[in-house]
């Protein structure tokens, strides 16, 4: 198995994916609008990755926050509310807010399995502040470490409920970003005393299954390299200041943030310490050349792919009641 989520190119496997994945043997898949037409062939995707790789347990990962980042969408699935949405109902009413995210996350992992997803990218822990980039303010659980924690949290059990991964996210945290890294290498200025609000909610959620790093430069800990790509960060910030233990990915490596080939990128972040790489555009060469520079997964990765894996059942509840309590409980913010 090599350490390393590969995106697909259309809502069908071609026959130079199935033989280049079969040879390869990723840890797993991400989707995108690209791979989605509706339930019956989406359930058929999913199930021809389980069959290609031989595993029940696959990680087949999507993005599917709420708000602007949805893969699933109308008019075959419902659309869900960004995190904003629950930090406005925090301020007036902090339990029905906490009670929302974890019933909209449950209802989340439900629609998610049934079409054989079993990661969801999702929650964002990231603090805003006055200036974050919109990237991340539009989709984030607000300004207040303690209150992003609480909300990240129910959102990450609600899924954990509906049957599937959570997946924390961007480490150490992207809140003072002033521009989007899909286009630009934010460079975080603040010392490490501010830093300590930023890592405040993935403290308090270190044992989360799966989490995902930013592609950041952060003076305070490591002026030269992003996050990604800082053995400084992922060890001594992520790995020991917060203390997460769980399955660590990249954001995706084809940001425009960093530099250098996908393969150079790819091999970057494994030396640095990441688990696993994240390379979601299906781009054959670049596939085949992250292939050619990764080793064998490392056994503590693997472990810990494992270890996330199993931490789901197959998924509870009623999704139609779950989706009325939490826009009863949103509503009172109307």
């Amino acid at each position: 198995m090599k350490p390393v989520i590969f995106g697909l190119s259309g809502p069908v496997l071609t026959a130079d994916e199935r033989a280049f994945f079969a040879s390869v043997e990723p840890a797993g898949y991400i989707l995108f609008k690209r791979n989605i037409v509706d339930r019956p062939q989406l359930r058929a995707l999913t199930d021809s990755l389980r069959e290609l790789a031989g595993r029940d347990d696959l990680a087949i990962l999507i993005d599917q926050e709420g708000g602007r980042v949805a893969r699933m969408g109308p008019p075959e699935w419902p659309t869900f509310p960004a995190g904003p949405a629950f930090d406005a109902l925090y301020e007036m009413a902090p339990m029905s807010a906490i009670q929302a995210a974890r019933a909209n996350g449950q209802a989340l992992g439900l629609m998610l399995r049934e079409v054989g997803i079993t990661v969801d990218c999702a929650p964002l822990l990231d603090v805003v502040q006055p200036d974050t980039t919109e990237a991340i303010a539009c989709r984030a659980y607000g300004r207040e470490p303690m209150r992003v924690a609480a909300l990240g949290r129910a959102m990450l059990e609600g899924l954990a409920a509906g049957g599937v991964v959570g997946v924390v996210k961007h480490m150490p945290g992207h809140g003072r970003a002033l521009v989007d890294s899909h286009h630009l290498l934010p460079t975080v200025t603040a010392d490490a005393a501010a830093l300590e609000d930023d890592l405040a909610p993935f403290r308090a959620l270190a044992g989360a299954p799966m989490g995902m790093t930013s592609h950041i430069v952060f003076e305070a800990w490591d002026a030269a390299r992003p996050a990604t790509l800082s053995p400084v960060v992922i060890e001594r910030i992520i790995r020991g200041a917060i203390g997460f233990d769980g399955l660590l990915m990249t954001d995706d490596i084809d940001m425009k943030a960093l530099s250098g080939s996908a393969g150079e990128k790819a091999a970057g972040a494994i030396a640095a310490g990441c688990d696993l790489v994240l390379d979601c555009w299906a781009r054959m060469d670049e596939m085949v050349e992250i292939a050619g520079r990764l080793g064998p997964i490392g056994e503590a990765s693997r472990a810990r792919l494992d270890r996330a894996m199993a931490s789901v059942g197959a998924g509870e509840g009623d999704f139609d009641a779950l989706i009325a309590t939490r826009d009863a409980f949103l509503s009172l913010v109307e």
